[in-house]
Order: C-alpha cells, then sequence, then structure tokens
C-alpha cells in the first residue's frame, strides 16, 4: 500500500479520503442570496434559520440540493436522462464535497383515489406478501391482495415450437385484488340526469345544462345532428328507444355535420370527460355543476375496501388484508407481533419495523388505507421519513423543510430523535426551521437575514446554538422570547355550539366554542381538531374559514392579482397617462406577444421532460416595450410588479403614485406577515403558510363575523409570532371573533380560550380533555398541553 495514500495506524494525521469532511458553498448567487460563502459540517445536524424570505430555501433547497440532484442526473445515460427534469446549473461559483441529497418536503402526496398510506410507503407491499403467503384460503401471489391491479385472463392461439410438435392453445392468468365493482377505487358515483338537461324542453330548444354543452358547439351539435334522437321533441316525450340512445349508448363512430365523429351517450361521455379529473383541479363553475350533478357512494360490491371478494376472503387469524389495512397502524403493528411464522420471520422483522416508525413518528394514529391525498402538508413529510428510517444508506445529505409543522410540541421531542438518528446513522441532516425547540437540537446553526426579500441574502450567523443566544442576529435577539400569560382576558360576547361532534375519530363532543375571543384548540397530532373545527362548525356566511390548501389559478397568477391589488393600480397607470388599463393587464392587451404574459418560453419536447427560459423579447417582463414607456411616479408597471410589499407600501404613500385603494391592501399584506412577497410572485411558489396568510389577507376587509384559522404560525419566524398576534387582538377587538386551531405556545400563552383535545391520538383522542383560560391550564397541568404550557411560561 503506497504511504502517499495511508498513514501509519499509530500516527495522528488523518488519511486524505477522511479530510473531505465539509460542505463548501462560495459565492451563491440563487434568488435574492448575495454572494454567499458558507462552510458546511458532514454527518452533523445544522439548522437554517432567518426570517421568512431571508435566503434559506434559496441557500438549502435550490443551491445545495438542486445541484447534488443534477450532478447525479448526469451519471445516467443520455437516453435515461431525455425523461429526467432538466436541471439547470444553480447561480453559484464553487459547490466542493456534495453528496447524494434527498429532499424530504411537504408537498403533499399525490391525489390519486388509489395511492394510500400504505402505498405511498413499503408497508402494504410487505402486507400483500404476507397474506400471500399465510392468508387462508390461499388465493394467489401478492399481486391477489393489491387493489391496484385487476383479474385478466385471455386465451389465444400461441405457437409453441418444441421439435415436431404442433401449435398449442394456451390461457394467460393473473389475479388481481382490484374490486371489478368500482376499479379499486372504494367509491362508485351515480349521476342524476335531471341535472343534465332540462326534460321540458327539446334539444334545439337548449335542453342540456351540462357546461360545455350550449347549444352551437361541438358536443351539443354532437347530439342534436347525430339522428339517433328527436331534436325537435321535448326529452320528456322521448321513448323509451331515444332516451337510452341519448342517455346509454354504447361508442359508435359516425359521420355527424359531415364531420367523422365518435357518438356515445351523455352519461359515459360525461364520466369519461369530467370524473376521470381531479374535482379541485377544475373551474369553479365546472367543479359546481358535478357537485350537484354526481353522488359518490361507497362501493357496494366491497364496501369501500377497494378489494376483490377472493381477497376480502382470505384471512391470517381472523384478519382479512382490508381489516388490517383498516386498523389504526399502533394496533396493526401489536397484531402483527403477535403473528409468529417462522417460514416468514424476516419479513415479519421489517414490517414490524416500518409500523413501529410510523408510531415513533406520531403517525400511528393513520391506517393504512388512508387516501394519502387527504394527509396534510406536515403529515405527508413525515410518511416521506418513514421510507428512509430504515434505509440502509449513510453518508447522505438529508434536507428537511420546516419538519415540525403541525406537530404538538409534545410530538416535537419525537421528531427531534428521529433527525437524531438519521445523524448517527453518518448522514448530513440540513434543516430549515423556526421553532426554537428544534433549531435547540443542532451541532451547527446558520442564520440568514438580515431581512427579507432584497434586505436578506446575507449570512449574519454561523456557530453553535449557545453562540447564537449570544449573537445579535434578530433570530438570536428573539430565541428565548416567551410570550407571557395574559393578566386578564376577555370575556365572551355569546357561543358557537357544537353538539354529538362524530366526524373521523370524535367521540360524540358536545362543546360551546367562545364568541368575541381568541380561542386556540389544541391537542397532539391526530387528536380531532381539524375534525372539531373544519368538520363539525356550523357553517355559515358568518363563518370564514382560511386554511393552507393550494390557490386554484394559472402560472399567471401573483399576489397583485389574487388580491385585487392590480386593478387600482392599473387603473392609475392608464389615468396618469391617458390610455386604457388593459395595456397594463399581462393577461390583455400589454401582454408580450412572443411569451402571451408569462415571461418565460414553455418549450414541450414530446417524450423529453419539456423546459422553460425567460423569453428573450420582454426579458421575462411580460409586457410589451411600448406598455413599459408608460411610468407612475418615475416606475413602469414591470417594476411596481418586481417590488416587495414593504417596498409598494412606501412607494403608493408617495406624493407622485399615492393610491388609497391599493394602500389598503397593502398595508393588510404586510400585517399578515407578507412584507417580503413581490406582487408579481407566481403563487405556485408560495408555501402553505404563506398561502394561508395571502388569503386571510383578502378577507381581512370581509364582513364576517367568525375567523376560524389553521395554524398561522405556519413558516413564520420567531420575531414575525409577535406581528400576528397583534393581528389576532386587532381583529378580535374591532368585534370579530377568531378561532385558531394551533401548537404554537406563544398563540395558546396568548388566548382567551384554550380547547383543548387528546389525550392522544387515533382512537386514543376525540375528547375535550380541557377548556378553560390558559392560567387555568397551567395551574392544572392535567394534559399533555398543560405541562408544554407551564414549561414554555416558566410556571
Amino acid at each position: 500500500m503506497s504511504k502517499a495514500l495511508r498513514t501509519d495506524v499509530s500516527t495522528s494525521v488523518p488519511d486524505v479520503a477522511d479530510r473531505h469532511d465539509l460542505i463548501r458553498v462560495y459565492g451563491a448567487r440563487e434568488n435574492n442570496l448575495k454572494d454567499v460563502n458558507v462552510e458546511i459540517p458532514k454527518r452533523r445536524l445544522t439548522v437554517f434559520t432567518g426570517v421568512s424570505g431571508s435566503g434559506k430555501s434559496s441557500l438549502v433547497f435550490d443551491t445545495i440540493a438542486a445541484e447534488s440532484q443534477r450532478l447525479i442526473n448526469e451519471t445516467y445515460s443520455a437516453f435515461v436522462q431525455g425523461f429526467m427534469p432538466s436541471l439547470a446549473r444553480p447561480e453559484v461559483d464553487v459547490l466542493e464535497g456534495l453528496t447524494t441529497a434527498i429532499v424530504v418536503d411537504q408537498q403533499r402526496l399525490g391525489a390519486d383515489p388509489r395511492s394510500t398510506v400504505g402505498t405511498a410507503t413499503d408497508a402494504h407491499a410487505m402486507l400483500r406478501i404476507l397474506f400471500s403467503r399465510l392468508g387462508e384460503p390461499h388465493i394467489g401471489p401478492p399481486s391477489a391482495y393489491a387493489f391496484n391491479v385487476p383479474s385478466v385472463r385471455a386465451s389465444g392461439a400461441i405457437t409453441v415450437e418444441r421439435g415436431n410438435q404442433k401449435t398449442e392453445r394456451a390461457t394467460f392468468e393473473r389475479t388481481g385484488g382490484m374490486c371489478p365493482g368500482c376499479e379499486g377505487r372504494g367509491t362508485v358515483s351515480d349521476i342524476d340526469p335531471s341535472q343534465l338537461y332540462d326534460d321540458a324542453k327539446s334539444l334545439a330548444g337548449g335542453a342540456l345544462t351540462v357546461p360545455g354543452y350550449t347549444a352551437g358547439g361541438w358536443n351539443h351539435r354532437l347530439y342534436s345532428e347525430s339522428g339517433f334522437v328527436d331534436r325537435d321533441k321535448p326529452i320528456r316525450e322521448y321513448t323509451a328507444e331515444e332516451l337510452r340512445n341519448f342517455l346509454h349508448h354504447e361508442p359508435v363512430r359516425m359521420k355527424i355535420a359531415g364531420i367523422n365523429m365518435t357518438y356515445e351517450g351523455l352519461i359515459p361521455r360525461i364520466r369519461k370527460s369530467f370524473l376521470a379529473k381531479d374535482k379541485e383541479g377544475m373551474q369553479p363553475h365546472v367543479r359546481a355543476f358535478v357537485e350537484r350533478a354526481v353522488t359518490f357512494t361507497t362501493c357496494p360490491d366491497c364496501d369501500g375496501t377497494r378489494l376483490s371478494e377472493g381477497a376480502r376472503a382470505s384471512k391470517i387469524k381472523g384478519i382479512s388484508i382490508a381489516d388490517a389495512c383498516a386498523l389504526q397502524i399502533d394496533d396493526l403493528a401489536a397484531w402483527v407481533r403477535e403473528l409468529d411464522e417462522p417460514s416468514v420471520a424476516p419479513l415479519l422483522t421489517a414490517l414490524r419495523s416500518t409500523l413501529d416508525s410510523f408510531v415513533e413518528i406520531g403517525l400511528g394514529y393513520l391506517s393504512l388505507d388512508r387516501p394519502s391525498g387527504t394527509l396534510s402538508g406536515g403529515e405527508a413529510q413525515r410518511v416521506k421519513m418513514i421510507r428512509h428510517l430504515g434505509s440502509a444508506l449513510t453518508d447522505v445529505t438529508y434536507v428537511f423543510d420546516e419538519p415540525t409543522i403541525g406537530l404538538h410540541p409534545h410530538d416535537i421531542r419525537r421528531m427531534n430523535g428521529l433527525l437524531r438518528q438519521l445523524r448517527d446513522k453518518g448522514n448530513t441532516v440540513l434543516v430549515v426551521e423556526h421553532k426554537p425547540e428544534a433549531i435547540a437540537i443542532a451541532d451547527h446553526v446558520v442564520d440568514l437575514g438580515p431581512g427579507a426579500g432584497t434586505d436578506g441574502g446575507t449570512i449574519c450567523f454561523e456557530g453553535t446554538v449557545e453562540e447564537l443566544r449570544a449573537a445579535d442576529t434578530v433570530t438570536g435577539r428573539h430565541f428565548d422570547d416567551r410570550a407571557a400569560l395574559k393578566g386578564t382576558v376577555r370575556r365572551p360576547t355569546g357561543a358557537l355550539e357544537i353538539r354529538g361532534a362524530s366526524v373521523h375519530n370524535l367521540r360524540d363532543v358536545d362543546v360551546d366554542v367562545p364568541l368575541g375571543v381568541l380561542t386556540v384548540v389544541t391537542g397532539v397530532a391526530g387528536s380531532g381538531k381539524s375534525s372539531l373545527v373544519h368538520g363539525s362548525l356550523p357553517a355559515g356566511e358568518d363563518v370564514i374559514s382560511v386554511d393552507q390548501g393550494a390557490i386554484r389559478g394559472s402560472r399567471r397568477s401573483n399576489p397583485a392579482t389574487y388580491t385585487g391589488l392590480l386593478d387600482p393600480i392599473r387603473k392609475a397607470f392608464a389615468k396618469a397617462n391617458g390610455v386604457k388599463p388593459a395595456l397594463f393587464s399581462a393577461n390583455s392587451e400589454g401582454a408580450c406577444p412572443t411569451c402571451n404574459g408569462v415571461g418565460v418560453i414553455y418549450t414541450d419536447l414530446g417524450v423529453v421532460a419539456g423546459v422553460s427560459s425567460p423569453c428573450e423579447d420582454c426579458g421575462g417582463k411580460r409586457f410589451q416595450p411600448s406598455v413599459l414607456g408608460y411610468l407612475l411616479g418615475g416606475r413602469d408597471i414591470s417594476e411596481v410588479l418586481a417590488m416587495s410589499v414593504t417596498e409598494a407600501v412606501e412607494f403608493f404613500g408617495s406624493e407622485g403614485a399615492r393610491i388609497p385603494a391599493a394602500q389598503r391592501i397593502l398595508d393588510r399584506l404586510a400585517d399578515v406577515g407578507l412584507g417580503y412577497l413581490s406582487l408579481g410572485q407566481p403563487l405556485t411558489t408560495l408555501s402553505g403558510g404563506e398561502r394561508q396568510r395571502l388569503k386571510l389577507a383578502t378577507h381581512l376587509g370581509d364582513g364576517g363575523g367568525v375567523y376560524v384559522l389553521d395554524e398561522p404560525t405556519t413558516g413564520l419566524h420567531l420575531a414575525d409570532v409577535e406581528q400576528l398576534l397583534g393581528l389576532l387582538d386587532r381583529l378580535v377587538d374591532s368585534g370579530k371573533s377568531v378561532i385558531v386551531v394551533e401548537h404554537h405556545q406563544a398563540v395558546m400563552a396568548h388566548a382567551d380560550w384554550i380547547i383543548d383535545l387528546g389525550p392522544g391520538a387515533g382512537h386514543d383522542g376525540g375528547r375535550i380533555v380541557f377548556e378553560g383560560t390558559p392560567a387555568d391550564l397551567v395551574a392544572a397541568r392535567s394534559t399533555l398541553t398543560g405541562e408544554h404550557l407551564a414549561e414554555y411560561v416558566g410556571a
């Protein structure tokens, strides 16, 4: 062995290969980063802090993780790369010491109706193998227990050449577990024909009421000119044969209005065109039609289990795979531990480990048949973690985006333990985080700032947690902030009565939610908070519910268009320059003709992943050059849309560009902590917390009396939580009632009334374990929340 490469064991000189213990980033300029230089220790837990918009995600996700992914993609063959996204190199001078990066983010798991918690992890696959080995009666291989696999039987002439033997007939058969009635979805849809047409009218008289089937359009002509029905006769006078041809006719190719078209009954056509799509992705008027015309009911053939009769009949100790998947995961883990079969011992060990990981991570209240699209962002992130906890990989860089979102302080401690486990396996763990409890476990802290947007993008601090506490940065100054319990609390002006609530895991809950005060609903993850607030509160025009769901809109939508801010701005530009307001809309006359006002050119490359590039004609500004010649207060419309909310507040308050209507909307955006957001930033790039605060800003001017907020502190820096509390106080003081589902102790301490659910999660929760003031909760310390809140306020 060469002495140049290896050293004697007795000496203290390290091996050359062991010197690569840092990830080095030099000259990072992605988004708002300003030539950032940073060295991150490997095999350690590094937390990135800073106010929202300071550049944390730009450094961790858009620079380090993105370059790691790009370099890995380049190791594949050119053929394989053709099927992968085309990733541009981040704006950075030097990146050294990178390892494979695995990003565990908060993106929701797919909303495919056949995707469940079990299929999103290895748990369901292992259960299928277990039942194929031990299930009685034996019905076939693992695919026989899969609701995603249909049973297939085919026969035909297959030539088999074996010497002089003749051709043999053979059949192909595959046993799948899919219920043929609902095709593995668990629900069936019924269409109400009375919502499709007005039977008092004829087709020529406009009988069809389906969106897109108006008179004169192709969908309408398909029926009125097909010859199968009388277009001039009211539908109620159709014969049974005519009605069957109109509603249920099988597809047939024919010439209609001189064009070759496929004619089929109205109901199967609607099933294909409307019901095959995700309802949430539809335009509002189409979604309203579907909700009116279609009823989804549990499949009568499989009783919602999605499985065939054979799969449901095969059991282990009286439990079918459908029963196992419906069990709460901690109960399923206990059942699996009771199984003792040497022939499948390694499989049982792996399955127990996976199910125990669910329980450790605080998801023991889920079931494997829970549709993955119904999980919150925090739950989805923790489900993704399950895949990596049992991984044999080491020396990997794991990147987490606020893993404590949606977690009670009790659950945060468990999450911290899991992050340490990943680190102790020899991995580098990078975490973007705001919660002090999560920052406290860091080996190394990188604090970005000092502000947001253009005021951020620099490294303010690097070092240990203790050094951060003493540092003169926004995070350091606020690290040990603790909201005190109120000396006096507001008195309720009334109550919203909830009686016999039993949605999901709620156990016949009776509770009075006080009005005219700030009420916090809390409890461990899975205890029933959302079920109580969103599923049981009496609905009405007076109740404004603001959640973190996606804001429907295209990549053209931005804060200016969503809040209505662009309207007074366009009118002010038009008035100042004596032209039409439509010129100042990137969706109308003023749009750059090359990119149609999008600012980038999207190129669809067929089987190869599409690419996007800035529009060369407008330089990404989205407007025609002539439009950019019109100014307001010395700025053109593209410069205004590039401003942050904070900059715009100052600009539209100045003498040359004063617009009171715009000022009101901007003040609301600043009030909810979105001062760093640029007016033209696409809505598709916002986080869940930012989306919720943007919705809240638009509702602040509404007349609703009750505001329901779902974890409004999501993504908020310690320093911004104080501002949010001030906003909630102003809402209550103006006569509103505010109900907040929240885990943040600062919000709990600031509340007038607390409703605590528990004591545990899933079937161990669903009960009210405390109602009263924060001071009473701290004094009693009778619940997990009470213990943690008492510790937080130092009681």
